[in-house]
């Protein structure tokens, strides 16, 4: 790994030059998984994080049975296993007062037939702590991306802030790994497409108490839905609404929003009187959206920057590993051969991708809230459940199909370096 290099700028402030083969920017699940897979084999590359640390509430904590057998093929499986965490071998969800499963990952032609919720900042430090072992890994914390690098017409590299100044990063190749909001693909321009009007999800912890449930559950109500996840000691609940609900409900104050998730929380309502302000809940505007074009030269996306997905079925982590595992059994080999990561090779990845990630988003749009085929998204919706749960309500062996799905998703990744 290249020292960085100090070189004064005329106005005092130091400018440190940095040259690495690839940079990353985002230390999310993407982000950290390209990281280790490219540092195990040989691949000076830098991962860059805007935080400080990896504690963030309400972001994607579900760990599918396809990144466990990833964990499995790293041989890290007992010890990744030994981090807290609850399981749920299958997801349940209780619509019209009727209970139903709507994945069963029982019959899954893996060894981990369930799916590990854990936060997600043990998930992220415990892969940085495994690519933190190879000397040609460095991690960048605190240091915003803040530009592209940019000569003839290719990317070759980022500019990124740091407490210490600015830091130019000359790279072979730049991926844009930085979420929903990727600063990477807008600073290089690249098409987005979207779908349909987005939702919201209000996130918030209310108390176990004596008597609860220990099982993930969802339920369904009319143009609403009520998520609760295990957490071992605490719920972690979200509340599915239309777009522009929570600056609605915020005005007319927190008991008439507590009186709004009664309606279909399955708990007492005095359970909500936990919630004692409005920073107890936190908003996620959830869309549907993903690349028209994933890479230009010298420059690929994955993960959520790539394609942001919806809460259901808690696939964007998968998703966005799937991703990393792609692009590395693309780029290390290209790597090792000495030549460039050409143009055909960015294509590639974004090709293997391509399918999970349409076919993915395209269930994810038939499982909105009481959309009915046919009609327009930006229609106001009627009462009822998803087709899709309706389905599931009459024929429930339908659950295997969907733990298939959900569990290992439309294109199961291995790792091939």
């Amino acid at each position: 790994m290249e020292e960085a290099k100090v070189v004064p700028e005329n106005d005092g402030k130091a400018v440190q030059y940095i040259h690495t083969s690839v940079a990353i920017a985002g230390g999310g699940p993407a982000g950290v998984m390209l990281g280790l897979l490219l540092a195990r084999s040989g691949i000076d590359v830098t991962v860059i994080e805007k935080h400080g640390d990896f504690l963030r509430d309400f972001r994607g904590d579900t760990i599918h049975p396809s990144t466990l057998e990833l964990m499995e093929q790293l041989g890290f499986i007992e010890e990744f296993l030994s981090l807290p965490h609850t399981r749920a071998p299958r997801l349940n969800a209780v619509i019209g007062g009727e209970r139903i499963t709507i994945a069963d990952f029982s019959r899954l032609p893996v060894r981990h037939r369930f799916i590990a919720f854990m936060p997600q900042w043990d998930f992220l430090n415990f892969i940085v702590g495994k690519a933190g072992q190879y000397e040609n890994f460095r991690l960048l914390m605190n240091a915003p991306v803040t530009g592209l690098i940019e000569r003839a017409g290719r990317v070759g590299g980022l500019i990124v802030n740091t407490p210490d100044g600015v830091i130019e990063i000359a790279a072979d190749l730049v991926v844009g790994a930085d979420g929903r909001t990727s600063i990477v693909r807008e600073a290089a321009g690249l098409e987005i497409q979207r779908f349909g009007i987005p939702t919201e999800v209000l996130w918030m912890r209310l108390s176990k108490q004596p008597g609860d449930s220990t099982e993930t559950m969802g339920h369904v109500g009319s143009r609403q839905g009520f998520v609760m996840i295990n957490r071992g000691d605490y719920w972690q609940c979200g509340y599915v609404v239309r777009k522009g609900f929570f600056a609605d409900i915020k005005l007319q104050g927190l008991e008439a929003f507590r009186d709004r998730v009664a309606e279909i929380c399955p708990f007492p309502r005095e359970r909500l009187d936990e919630l004692n302000s409005w920073d107890d809940v936190h908003l996620l505007t959830v869309r549907i959206d993903r690349l028209k074009r994933w890479w230009k030269p010298g420059l690929i996306c994955i993960g959520d920057a790539a394609h942001a997905m919806s809460p259901v079925g808690g696939v964007g982590v998968n998703l966005a590993v799937q991703d990393a595992v792609a692009a590395a059994n693309v780029l290390v080999p290209v790597f090792l051969s000495g030549r460039p990561v050409g143009d055909d090779d960015l294509a590639a990845i974004e090709k293997r991708r391509s399918f999970p990630t349409k076919a993915t988003q395209f269930l994810q749009r038939m499982m909105r809230i009481g959309r009915k085929k046919g009609q327009a998204e930006e229609a106001e919706k009627p009462k009822g459940p998803p087709t899709v749960m309706l389905a599931l309500m009459r024929f429930p062996l339908l659950a295997h199909l969907t733990g298939r799905l959900v569990g290992l998703g439309f294109r199961r990744e291995k790792i091939e370096t």
